[in-house]
């Protein structure tokens, strides 16, 4: 598993990441898919996702093992001299430094920009943050909650919740996480075509602000503002599961075929010949009474019957999953998304695949999830520390010991 048959895009890059909770590591884990070396710098008391969630083995929780795969982590007690020592050996083998710390911690450990380019000028610096420092939030401490909160996106669940709530998922650490590690490749680019490195600044709410832009800005996109802001048929709620005979089914015919063709299936094709549903622009001004009759003609059959009149069709449509409908679910079957994983510590792990297809060098996943500090003493190594050093470093009470 640590030797992939084919080279990965990112392969020769080594990051260290001093980042924990979601945001950072996931951007790490998606790095280390591509092939980078992803060192884990952890404190003695690790990750603190190593505590949450079922676990079979301490420091081994569920939350940690899905965010930090295809890394190896190395224990260093920052707040101690030897444990710099042991980083800024780190960083002069570094190409990416991706780093969650607020930047008074980070200055304080010389971890700033500005102090590591002065000795590391070609060092890809990203700076995860729920607020950048700059502006008037700037140095503001958040999570995932927050951020939903300040970017508008608990208060669109009102439309169906009746009240801001929060999307019952991390969205905003996700996809923060996904902007991270697109914005350090395009920064390992920059550095293989001019040498120079830079600092990437990845902060949650501008990400998510312009993120829920994308459809919600709406009339605001001109100025002076020529209507509201939210898209139409999300804010009304009018597009949204609809309840069968047995469950729920997602269906959003789009096309003037898909229309034609679905009403036909329903067996009342005669609604295709009101005016407020013939046409694209007159459903999208009349899109209420439109979704309230796809609400009333879905409600007439059962899940496996509209399965049968819609596979074929082009029109799309999808039963309601749970959330652990997925593992059985057919299609993931047949593209082997899942595989059951042998880690040494923690037994058979059922693993999701990295959704990417690339041909000439697709991602892998090249390690699974590390013991606290479980490759300290190879990284040590590395990092040229003699025997006697290292031996010191990794005795209990020593800098790249964990907690007990």
């Amino acid at each position: 598993m640590e030797n992939s048959p084919k080279k990965r895009p990112l392969d020769g890059i080594r990051v260290l990441e001093i980042a924990s909770m979601v945001f950072g590591p996931l951007a790490g884990q998606y790095l280390g898919d591509m092939g980078a070396d992803v060192i884990k710098l952890e404190p003695p008391e690790g990750d603190l996702t190593r505590s949450i969630g079922p676990r079979r083995s301490p420091r081994m929780g569920a939350f940690f093992l899905t965010s930090n795969r295809s890394k190896r982590s190395i224990v260093v007690d920052l707040k101690r001299p030897e444990g710099r020592k042991i980083l800024h050996r780190l960083l002069a083998k570094t190409d990416v430094l991706l780093h969650s710390m607020r930047t008074p911690a980070a200055a304080r450990l010389g971890l700033d920009y500005e102090t590591l380019a002065k000795t590391h000028p070609s060092l890809v610096y990203c700076h995860v943050t729920g607020y950048g420092d700059e502006g008037e939030y700037g140095g503001r401490p958040a999570y995932d909650d927050i951020i939903q909160a300040a970017s508008g996106l608990a208060m669109l669940q009102q439309v169906v919740a009746g009240q801001p709530r929060y999307i019952p998922t991390i969205v905003a650490d996700k996809i923060s996480g996904l902007h991270a590690a697109y914005a350090i490749v395009l920064a390992v680019m920059h550095r293989m075509r001019t040498g120079e490195g830079q600092q990437v600044d990845v902060p949650m709410f501008e990400t998510m602000a312009a993120f829920n832009m994308i459809e919600h800005q709406w009339g605001h996109i001109f100025e002076p503002p020529v209507g509201n802001m939210g898209y139409a048929p999300v804010v009304a709620a009018a597009r949204r599961p609809y309840r069968t005979l047995d469950g729920y089914l997602s269906l959003l015919p789009y096309s003037d075929a898909h229309w034609r063709r679905f009403f036909e299936l329903a067996g009342e094709p005669q609604i295709m010949d009101d005016p407020r549903f013939t046409l694209f622009a007159s459903r999208q001004v009349h899109f209420r009474e439109v979704w309230d009759e796809i609400e009333r003609q879905i409600g007439r059959k059962t899940n496996a019957e509209w399965l049968r009149l819609l596979t074929p069709e082009d029109i799309p449509f999808s039963p309601v999953n749970s959330i652990e409908d997925l593992r059985d679910d057919p299609h993931l079957k047949s593209v082997d998304f899942w595989s059951v994983r042998e880690h040494p510590t923690e037994g058979s792990l059922l693993i999701p695949r990295n959704p990417l297809r690339m041909s000439a060098s697709p991602p892998d996943i090249t390690r699974l999830p590390p013991g606290l500090g479980e490759h300290s003493a190879e990284i040590l190594r590395e990092c040229e520390f003699d025997d006697e050093s290292a031996h010191l470093m990794l005795a209990v009470g020593g800098v790249c010991a964990p907690a007990p």
